[in-house]
């Protein structure tokens, strides 16, 4: 699907929020949406009720822990919004039990049974969404506990629409040089493309109810499920030339699940760049850069996991023995 508006450069921040810091398995006090923290940016953060919406196909192994760093946040969430597209195993069960489980938490399980696919799922999802800032993250993501509050942090710009961060993968050795890697990786992006263009990470991102209202009607069903569908919500975004933030506080956890896959089916995922960009008709040569990257880091990173995933079986064995 090629877009018949005109293309403008997409406006980037590549700051928001405080001062970097290390939050990696920090600690912090809830607090609840009325309180005040007696800063003044922090108190007109709080207005905006920001909604998470995760689409959810068979992840009965990853959908509670993904829940549960929704609902564990310094500022609470709007509506935690759950999806699930004709999943054949427990994920929808497992959200019923953690309605129960948390009745005071705003945990929201909607079908979508139409069709099968991430974009009419996700679509179901933020059209569903009550907030004035609509969070999408997977379902195996973990947002970090000041995620809702870095989001409202970086909406405090009016002109910001849409916004997103680095991830840390936790089922990886060094995360904590993972995340710094991978947030040096998305800066070096925004260099590269000279600040014209910005991608959202579907794993971690947000964007203004209004934003989405804007592009909704335009943007692409990929039918034949060949692109990013988080590249084509940012190139729908740039053709309004509505504002992405690049926010290295908003960070969240997420699977390397993806380096399982076969050198073939990898190699398909990588090239969803070049059809997304062939479809929008972008043709920016700096654009390629991340699929250099995940081409090059997919064999190095498929021995480290493997190694992690034998090292960390090891102590449950004995424990066993």
């Amino acid at each position: 699907m090629t877009s018949s508006l005109r293309r403008g450069p997409l406006f980037i921040s590549a700051g928001c929020g405080l001062p970097g810091r290390q939050r990696i398995d920090a600690k912090f006090e809830l607090m609840s949406a009325d309180q005040s923290s007696g800063d003044a940016l922090n108190d007109a953060a709080h207005h905006a009720r920001v909604s998470i919406v995760i689409p959810a196909y068979n992840e009965e192994s990853v959908i509670r822990q993904c829940l549960i760093a929704a609902i564990y946040q310094s500022v609470p969430a709007h509506e935690i919004i759950v999806v699930d597209n004709l999943s054949k195993d427990r994920t929808a069960d497992i959200v019923r039990h953690m309605q129960l489980e948390y009745p005071e938490s705003p945990i929201i399980l909607l079908s979508q049974d139409k069709e099968q696919g991430l974009i009419p799922t996700r679509n179901f999802g933020l059209d569903n969404a009550t907030g004035d800032i609509l969070g999408r993250i997977d379902a195996d993501s973990v947002v970090e506990p000041d995620w809702v509050e870095q989001v409202q942090r970086a909406f405090v710009d009016p002109s910001v629409q849409a916004a997103t961060g680095p991830v840390v993968y936790y089922d990886m050795p060094m995360r904590r040089f993972g995340l710094k890697a991978d947030d040096k990786m998305r800066q070096l992006m925004l260099k590269l493309a000279k600040h014209q263009y910005h991608f959202l990470f579907g794993s971690n991102m947000a964007l203004r109810s209004s934003a989405w209202e804007t592009i909704r009607p335009e943007t692409c069903r990929d039918e034949k499920d060949e692109m990013h569908e988080d590249i084509d919500l940012s190139l729908h975004l740039a053709d309004h030339d509505l504002k992405i933030s690049y926010c290295p506080q908003m960070v969240s956890g997420m699977s390397a699940r993806r380096l399982e896959d076969s050198p073939r089916d990898y190699r398909y995922y990588v090239t969803r760049f070049d059809r997304t960009y062939k479809a929008h008709n972008v043709k920016k040569m700096a654009l390629k850069a991340p699929m250099v990257v995940f081409f090059s880091v997919y064999f190095p990173a498929k021995l480290l996991r493997a190694i992690h995933t034998v090292n960390t079986a090891q102590p449950a064995r004995r424990g066993g023995q």
